[in-house]
């Protein structure tokens, strides 16, 4: 069943996927070899990722009561490499099991 908490989890994911695709394949291949077409490629389905996993961490603040530190923490998470899977397993893989 995909209740809300599943669907960010699932944005998470693909964002954090998303981010390192474009990092570390699409921008490298862009600089060093001048194929700018992976950019393009990968770029508006991260920025859309990236936007939906920000408004999602809003509307799920209060529902999973996370204080200002760890909404912080959640916020920073998605523009920094790998960010969301920390988040992942230290956030919301809990709340799976529990």
């Amino acid at each position: 069943m995909f209740s809300f908490l599943n669907i960010f989890r699932i944005t998470a994911l693909l964002e954090g996927v998303s981010y390192i695709l474009l990092l570390f394949i699409a921008t490298p291949l862009k600089h060093l070899f001048d194929q700018p077409q992976y950019v393009k490629m990968l770029g508006m389905p991260h920025g859309i990722l990236f936007i939906g996993y920000v408004i999602m961490a809003f509307m799920l603040k209060n529902e999973l009561k996370w204080n200002i530190k760890q909404f912080a923490e959640i916020l920073l998470a998605s523009i920094i490499p790998f960010g969301t899977f920390y988040i992942e397993k230290k956030y919301l893989k809990p709340l799976r099991n529990g």
